[in-house]
């Protein structure tokens, strides 16, 4: 075997059998987003709200963990701190979703398809359509679109760009024509494949190099790689629990309930779902804890799952790791481009021409399938602007929870905390414009590695509080309008 400090290939060595794990992999993709089938409205947009427990299981963790390569970024460079962060404070928002928000997004969103149907019907369209901006950048899926350009760009030596846009054209290929049926339908074997990959590689870096007595040994790991907080202090992990809200607003997990066929499965198969998150990460943590301590060296931490494959796995083992990881981003990059094109064509092609096609439903997918070029070309561009999923994550959370939460919130909440439409409406721009603001100043002083905020504040807590404020303000004022006046006593 190799030094472990020595430099590692950029480029993925495959055998033929690599290779052809790979083709059957593609094959199968066309082969399910291609197959005939008749499909009405429901069906393309939400499979026909028939999906049930294990289904529903499985397309919400392959959506959920798309961000594989960023797990090993994150590992790579913080060690169990990203675990602490980027999977605890998610199995909790996780679960209260599943016990408090669930029930009601699928028992009330009936005849619902995107988080602005429940806006509209709650507020207003203005309000509705805002929420439609936010959600469209948020379910962007450009850093699923980045691992993927560097994924295909390890194995076949393309160009970043080049690499990004065949990895979305061939994502997005199978649901063009099957919608989200195809959809479910693929990330059932995504579910599979990403276990199986990251189960073999934990399990070979186990039986080849022992446990955490290797991790432990001088200059294998740098010393902060095994403490809980790593080399941050609390308010780091306060500010990604924060991000970690997401959950409660995260278009993904609303379109699945929507998709339920009962509130039972969105309620059961969202807590069987974090269960199933916990195992990966564990994989994935054990995984990224090998990859740092034998390829110190990295300059591009991103990569560090695909250079501990091409390492240590042996033929047809590495091709398996290699689908492992593609699974979970490709089922991320297709579900967000779905629900990008799909806030496209419904909250914004079809809601602003309601009037002049009398409301027909039927049009949507056509409009949805113009909306899956959009969001593609949208998803290169914020890719190449911000070239980090950690950064991504970080970046994109910051603005959509501020702007969202509360108003969503307050529309799946009794009227006594429902703010009028026009509250809402300000409480949603302020709360994602503060926290732009707040972002871009720290860039512009400081730079993304080490900004300057206003007021040392991380960006989402002045534009949650922006948004609290004028959100509780419409509260108060409608309070005040409903006490009885002088006149009617």
């Amino acid at each position: 075997m190799p030094n472990a400090h020595s430099a590692m290939p950029t480029r993925a060595v495959f055998t033929p059998l690599d290779w052809g794990l790979l083709l059957l992999y593609a094959l199968f993709l066309l082969a399910v987003g291609f197959w005939p089938r008749r499909q009405d409205t429901d069906d393309f947009l939400i499979a026909g709200r028939r999906l049930g427990v294990p289904i529903f299981v499985a397309t919400l963790v392959a959506t959920w963990y798309g961000s594989v390569l960023g797990a090993g970024e994150f590992v790579y460079t913080d060690g169990v701190a990203a675990w602490v962060v980027n999977g605890l404070p998610y199995y909790v928002f996780g679960i209260l979703f599943a016990l408090f928000l669930a029930p009601r997004v699928r028992g009330e969103g009936g005849h619902h398809y995107t988080i602005p149907d429940k806006l509209a019907i709650e507020y207003d369209r203005k309000t509705a359509l805002l929420g439609a901006a936010l959600a469209f950048v948020y379910a962007s899926p450009a850093q699923y679109v980045l691992m993927l350009g560097l994924l295909l760009q390890s194995l076949f030596g393309w160009k970043l760009l080049p690499a990004m846009g065949i990895g979305i054209v061939l994502s997005v290929l199978y649901v063009f024509r099957g919608g989200f049926l195809s959809d479910v339908r693929v990330n059932t074997f995504q579910f599979l494949l990403m276990f199986t990959g990251f189960v073999v590689a934990a399990w070979l870096c186990l039986a080849r190099f022992g446990g955490l007595a290797f991790l432990q040994a001088p200059g294998r790991l740098p010393p902060t790689h095994l403490q809980l907080l790593g080399a941050h202090d609390l308010r780091w992990a306060i500010v990604w629990f924060f991000i970690a809200l997401v959950t409660l607003v995260d278009p993904g997990f609303h379109q699945r309930c929507y998709a339920a066929r009962t509130p039972r499965v969105a309620v059961v198969g969202i807590l069987l779902a974090v269960v199933c998150w916990a195992c990966f990460d564990a994989l994935t943590t054990t995984t990224g804890l090998f990859a740092r301590a034998l390829a110190p060296d990295l300059s591009n931490p991103v990569m560090a799952f695909p250079v501990l494959g091409n390492r240590i796995l042996p033929p047809g083992l590495k091709g398996l790791f290699f689908v492992g990881m593609i699974a979970p981003i490709m089922a991320s990059t297709v579900s967000y481009t779905f629900v990008g094109a799909m806030t496209v064509g419904r909250d914004f092609i079809w809601r602003l021409q309601e009037g002049k096609h009398g409301g027909e439903i039927a049009l949507i997918p056509a409009f949805t399938r113009i909306g899956l070029v959009a969001t593609s070309l949208v998803a290169l561009l914020i890719a190449l602007a911000i070239p980090s999923v950690v950064l991504e994550w970080y970046v994109l959370g910051s603005i959509f929870v501020p702007g969202v939460l509360i108003p969503l919130l307050g529309a799946y909440a009794s009227n006594r905390w429902k703010a009028p439409p026009n509250a809402a409406f300000a409480s949603m721009l302020l709360g994602a414009a503060v926290a732009l603001f707040c972002l871009l100043w720290g860039w512009h002083h400081g730079g993304p590695d080490d900004p300057h905020y206003p007021l040392g504040w991380q960006p989402m807590y002045p534009g949650l509080l922006a948004c609290a404020l004028v959100y509780g303000a419409g509260l108060l004022s409608r309070s005040w309008t409903k006490r009885p006046q002088p006149s009617d006593l």
